[in-house]
């Protein structure tokens, strides 16, 4: 899938063509939620999740990122989800969340966010706070 965007940005999901070195330099420096995580973790989850989506931008460098784990049929999950910020504003973060929970593949699944922001970005694609009384979480261990 090869799909363009205004301004001359693109997505794509082409595992091949993201540019670890800028995802990871995001979700370990800048992002709330894997600060830390190693170089290799990072390549391994780009590699091994369902599905994973980058925009890029006029130049071909890489803005955005998300990436989708599912088995297709009841759950999917969407996280990693980041657009750098000199490239916000433009639509580029909905272009990658709709590619993402829109794909027929998994659109009708039941979807995971775990998120302290965007909240509108989200809920405008269904997104609504989880029933407590429905759903447990297993925090993972803290990472040193």
């Amino acid at each position: 899938m090869r799909q363009e965007l205004p301004e001359g940005f693109e997505l794509d999901d082409d595992r091949d063509r993201v540019d670890v070195d800028v995802v990871h330099r995001f979700l370990s420096e800048e992002a709330y939620w894997v600060r830390g995580r190693s170089r290799a973790t990072i390549a391994e989850l780009i590699r091994s999740s369902t599905r994973v989506i980058a925009a890029y931008g006029p130049d071909g460098a890489l803005v955005g990122f998300c990436r989708v784990m599912s088995d297709g049929s009841s759950m999917a999950w969407l996280g990693d989800v980041f657009v750098l910020e000199d490239y916000r504003g433009r639509g580029i973060g909905t272009a990658l969340v709709r590619e993402a929970v829109e794909d027929p593949w998994s659109a009708d699944c039941y979807w995971y966010l775990n998120t302290r922001d965007a909240h509108a970005l989200y809920e405008r694609f269904g997104f609504v706070g989880a029933d407590p009384a429905r759903t447990l979480v297993r925090p993972g261990r803290e990472r040193t």
